[in-house]
């Protein structure tokens, strides 16, 4: 089985809103590996790995985001498995700290 993994930033009205939150729940809804996290310029940034179906459904969803927000532009780009490290220890999907 093949596996993709994605770095993906997300802007517009996507702090405060509980877009973190969202992207841990539907990550792991769907069997993602990664982490989300807030950028001190407003964006949420979030990293996806999985099955590449399943890494497309989560980027399309982040599209839309949770009700309370209004997502401007999502752009993403390829990652690597060490990207994956910035999780925290034991944990498949991680909220991470803003950078």
């Amino acid at each position: 089985m093949s596996r993709a993994i994605l770095q993906v930033t997300i802007r517009g009205r996507v702090q405060g809103v509980g877009y973190r939150a969202w992207i841990e729940y539907q990550a792991t809804t769907i069997g993602l590996e990664g982490w989300v996290r807030n950028r001190r310029d407003g964006s949420v940034e979030a990293l996806f790995a999985g099955p590449p179906t399943r890494v497309a459904e989560m980027v399309a969803l982040c599209r839309h985001g949770p009700p309370s927000s209004r997502v401007e532009s999502v752009t993403n780009e390829t990652a690597g498995e060490e990207d994956l490290n910035l999780r925290r220890a034991g944990e498949i999907f991680s909220v991470l700290g803003t950078v």
